[in-house]
């Protein structure tokens, strides 16, 4: 579907509806690096799943609001509602997994 890196759009708007990753990381997070292109290839190739990547430090109100402790935090979320939460990196393959059972 799409690749969003979010910048203040309405957010409960944007994963109200269907599949929904939020990947919440950080530019100096290592791990989060590494997860990065994988995101970034899943958001491009699955078309029926919207990923929204968020910079923690320049959005703290939704890091608070999800109780994000550690980077990276991928919450999963279906019609608007949270399903998952995995702290710290993933692979492509778990990812699609999780996706699989939503």
């Amino acid at each position: 579907m799409a690749l969003i890196h979010y910048e203040n759009e309405n957010y409960d708007e944007l994963i109200k509806e269907g599949i929904v990753i939020v990947d919440f990381f950080a530019t100096w997070c290592g791990p989060c690096k590494m997860l990065g292109p994988i995101i970034e290839n899943l958001g491009n190739s699955m078309e029926n799943v919207k990923f929204i990547k968020i910079d923690i430090d320049k959005n703290e109100d939704l890091a608070r609001r999800y109780g994000v402790m550690s980077i990276p935090t991928i919450i999963f979320f279906k019609d608007g509602k949270e399903v998952e939460k995995h702290i710290g990196f993933m692979t492509e393959n778990g990812i699609k997994e999780i996706i699989s059972r939503l």
